[in-house]
């Protein structure tokens, strides 16, 4: 048994297919096939049901599977532990960004960063919150960006700063006549919201007291902020936006927005690390480079702001 094995079968567990799990490892699929089958020999048992597709862990597949996940973690903090005494900054950072978030803020700092630590490779990965928790209590990423402090007792969160919500309204709708917006103004016929799975929309959700929002559309199901935006300026309802959305807007574009009466709704955007962390010098270059980028008064909760 070996690293590399462990690696292989993750792979086949991760894409469920031997071809797409040797692209990934980039070796042939008769190589990886071959170095499976001997740890299965060398085990005694099978890993995967190669008779369904797509291919299935077996139960005891499932269970090695699983330690090999932690073995490989492990292993992988040799080289982070190395690094960080050497107080490195180099080598690959695997950062998971909500897509509520990543548009708004990456702008802010990411290439300034990139042209100044040429060493380090950081890898953004934009994915909604659920598949975050997983990821990162797995090991499969380093760190993550999301807007909520974690529950999860292996995981330790670092606030970044807080972003306020604002509505961002059509001209043809009733609400554009208000200089401030009330929950009771909103209308859920008229109001996009993203789908099910983002906590931007649990928090906007629960902030306006809605048990469920009518989807106007089905081929918007999947819609992003971004297309929402659109759908706003070409005269079609309402949506809520990020405080850091909009500083990217034309003149004409904030004659859209809309602040909310006090309590004004805000989230709070959280680094998210598991307890076991070992690359702080890389984490706190990367903190000190998010806060640097937003404005100062963002940095704390102010004064008629509340998170939801």
């Amino acid at each position: 048994m070996n690293i590399q094995q462990l690696e292989y079968i993750l792979a086949v567990d991760t894409y469920r297919h031997f071809a797409k799990a040797a692209e990934h490892c980039r070796v042939t699929q008769p190589t990886l096939s071959m170095m499976i089958q001997k740890l299965e020999d060398e085990l005694g048992i099978k890993l995967f049901d190669r008779n369904v597709q797509p291919v299935c862990p077996t139960p005891a597949g499932r269970k090695v599977i699983d330690q090999a996940r932690t073995v490989l973690y492990q292993a992988s903090l040799i080289k982070d532990i190395v690094n960080e005494e050497e107080q490195s900054l180099k080598g690959t950072f695997r950062l998971a960004v909500l897509p509520t978030i990543a548009p708004y803020l990456l702008p802010r700092f990411f290439q300034q960063l990139s042209e100044k630590f040429p060493d380090l490779d950081i890898r953004i990965l934009e994915m909604k919150t659920a598949p975050t928790m997983t990821a990162i209590l797995n090991g499969e990423i380093d760190a993550a960006i999301i807007a909520n402090q974690p529950t999860e007792q292996q995981l330790q969160g670092d606030t970044l700063y807080y972003e306020q919500f604002f509505a961002y309204v059509a001209t043809n709708d009733p609400v554009y006549k208000k200089e401030l917006i009330r929950t009771a103004d909103v209308s859920d016929e008229h109001l996009w919201l993203l789908d099910e799975g983002h906590c931007f929309r649990d928090q906007l959700m629960r902030f306006c007291q809605m048990e469920k929002v009518k989807l106007r559309q089905a081929a918007y199901r999947l819609g992003s902020l971004e297309t929402f935006m659109r759908m706003v300026e070409s005269g079609n309802g309402v949506t809520f936006i990020p405080e850091l959305a909009t500083l990217q807007l034309s003149e004409e574009q904030k004659k859209l927005v809309r602040p909310f009466a006090i309590p004004k709704p805000a989230r709070e955007i959280v680094w998210i690390t598991r307890k076991d962390f070992i690359r702080h010098k890389i984490a706190g270059m990367l903190i000190e480079s998010i806060k640097k980028s937003v404005p100062k008064e963002m940095l704390t909760l102010r004064a008629g702001l509340k998170v939801v």
